[in-house]
């Protein structure tokens, strides 16, 4: 992708979250921030285990309560299973679009489209929304007249307020009743002797701004929505398909919720 500058010498959440998670599209400057993560935040790893497994859960409960109409805001590097993988094996008709700013997703698009379902990407920031859901891709894949399940999984926390209420309302209201949004928000609720807090100075220090909320401010996010049990919880407590093991991650709030 000769054209593309991917801005390999800074860091990026995305890539930082591939490294944590054992992948390899990720370079030097986002091994260093990982590292410097890991060693504020232990479990940090965990954390993005967590994350992870719990958009392969509420992607699979959303399918099976018959939606078939998926938007992932802030994708991330392809990581097996992704999200159309999930959903189609239960919904084999499903149509996802998939949406990121990271050059290095925009690199590896291809690799979201393989497997069943109607799947695209845009190449679109959080930030504005509105040319988001006009992107080509979006409005040729997704028919927005029905319900569509929004996730916007692992970047809140990279977003300030306004762009965080700017992003969340303009969605949800371009969706119809019965959709659905699915979120993660960073938080040092559960903070363990600094261990978020730091971890938010080295995502900074690699310029890469973060915002911790409270489990009240993710409340406000979700206003006007109805909670899928079982509410705002730890990523892990989300309908676990197992037992909890004793590694609870420490910086994340998890929720769904259905447009009424």
């Amino acid at each position: 992708m000769s054209g593309i500058d991917l801005r390999t010498d800074r860091a990026h959440s995305a890539r930082i979250y591939d490294y944590l998670l054992g992948g390899k599209t990720n370079y030097q400057a986002d091994r260093e921030a990982g590292d410097a993560a890991l060693a504020a935040m232990p479990s940090i790893r965990t954390t993005a285990r967590a994350q992870r497994a719990f958009m392969h859960r509420s992607s699979r409960a959303i399918a099976e309560l018959g939606i078939d109409q998926f938007l992932d805001i802030g994708t991330g590097i392809p990581t097996e299973p992704n999200l159309h993988q999930v959903v189609t094996a239960v919904r084999p008709d499903a149509r996802i679009v998939y949406v990121d700013n990271d050059p290095i997703v925009l690199a590896h698009a291809a690799a979201l489209m393989t497997g069943p379902g109607t799947v695209a990407y845009v190449q679109a920031d959080a930030r504005d929304p509105q040319a988001l859901l006009a992107a080509p891709e979006l409005q040729q894949t997704l028919d927005l007249s029905r319900p569509v399940s929004v996730s916007v999984i692992g970047i809140i926390h990279f977003l300030d307020d306004g762009a965080v209420s700017r992003l969340l309302s303009t969605v949800m209201d371009a969706v119809v009743p019965g959709s659905y949004l699915t979120i993660t928000v960073g938080t040092e609720d559960h903070d363990v002797d600094g261990e978020v807090r730091r971890t938010n100075a080295v995502y900074a220090k690699a310029g890469i701004p973060g915002w911790a909320r409270t489990c009240a401010e993710v409340e406000q996010l979700l206003a006007g929505l109805e909670l899928l049990e079982p509410g705002i919880v730890r990523p892990q407590e989300w309908r676990p398909d197992g037992v909890l093991d004793g590694a609870q991650d420490r910086a994340l709030w998890a929720a769904v919720a259905r447009k009424p």
